[in-house]
């Protein structure tokens, strides 16, 4: 299917574009009323990620809403572990929780590599229908967590200041590590080119947690995974946003893949001197300054924007919108991103 707006798509190939794209992590959904409203009409979180149309719904609102240049498909990263044989719970008020863990032979034998058509197959026919429903205004992002990411939770079994007990593992048993990386790997692979046979444009590797590890361990056990998806993942651009991860920017200018999300603690000159000319940047104006007035917003956007000029960019939040940021502040960001010269 032609698309009516490809901005996305050619600002992360590196192609010429009218404007700067504009999207947010986390737009669809948390900041919207409209999908606040379908929440409620079900049990919770969970599932309204596994009811196909009730996902596409809350997919397209913000592109009807807030007027970005993407959807991204409305699901969760933890959705790989589930599907490797690992369900977890969504606590209110205290994010995901698994009832088990995995932290043995024992427990890595309980699991298995997923098959992305068939073990996730809701998120599969969300995409579809969501595709069906955008009829080519914009391009669909699908996504994934980092294998590192989605390990810290199975070995810890809820989120964390510390992920003491899953850095403990990378210490203290790295054969059984890499074990379950590598099946969080060939999973996420399998996820992810289901997304793009289903039609998804893009895809993003989020590692949400990249930045509690040091360097060494970041290049051993989260980088040499990322690569593999990368180098898996050939139809469709690709983006890897690694929070935190600010010491492994020059690694990360090898990957291959499009496009490097920034968090609003990287510099953009710097990032730019580090990870080089051939990627296009994503990010990264700090969520929190979507507190601000209309002109206090128009003026932390604009100074964001002025420093990617003469970048390659695609304009977003530095991390995810925050929950409670009014919607009419999101609209001043983006909308200054799209008159900005």
């Amino acid at each position: 299917m032609q698309l009516k707006n490809d901005l996305l798509l050619r600002a992360a190939r590196g192609e010429k574009t009218e404007r700067t794209p504009v999207w947010l992590m986390r737009q669809a959904g948390r900041i919207l009323p409209e999908y606040r409203a379908v929440r409620e009409s079900v049990s919770g979180f969970i599932e309204l990620a596994q009811t196909p149309e009730l996902a596409a719904e809350v997919t397209i609102q913000p592109v009807d809403l807030l007027g970005v240049d993407a959807a991204i498909i409305f699901s969760d990263i933890l959705v790989i572990p589930e599907a490797m044989g690992l369900p977890y719970e969504m606590v209110e008020k205290r994010g995901p929780w698994f009832p088990e863990t995995v932290r043995s032979e024992a427990d890595l034998k309980k699991l298995r590599v997923a098959e992305g058509d068939n073990d996730l197959k809701y998120v599969i026919d969300a995409i579809q229908i969501t595709k069906k429903a955008l009829n080519g205004r914009v391009p669909l992002i699908g996504f994934a967590g980092a294998p590192w990411t989605i390990f810290a939770y199975m070995v810890e079994g809820s989120g964390s200041k510390t992920f003491s007990k899953s850095r403990e593992k990378l210490y203290r048993d790295p054969v059984f590590s890499h074990k379950l990386l590598q099946l969080i790997t060939d999973s996420t692979i399998n996820y992810l080119q289901a997304q793009i046979r289903a039609g998804a444009n893009l895809i993003q590797i989020f590692d949400s947690w990249a930045g509690i590890l040091g360097p060494k361990q970041y290049e051993e056990f989260s980088l040499r995974y990322i690569t593999q998806i990368c180098d898996a993942i050939t139809e469709v651009p690709v983006t890897v946003f690694a929070k935190g991860a600010f010491f492994a920017r020059e690694e990360m200018g090898k990957l291959n893949c499009e496009t490097i999300g920034l968090d609003w603690n990287m510099g953009i000159a710097e990032s730019s001197r580090l990870i080089g000319a051939d990627k296009t940047f994503q990010g990264n104006l700090d969520p929190a300054a979507l507190y601000g007035n209309p002109d206090q917003v128009r003026a932390a956007t604009i100074e964001m924007m002025e420093q990617f000029r003469g970048i390659r960019h695609i304009a977003n939040l530095g991390h995810g919108v925050y929950p409670d940021i009014d919607p009419e502040m999101v609209k001043v960001f983006i909308e200054t991103v799209k008159e900005f010269k």
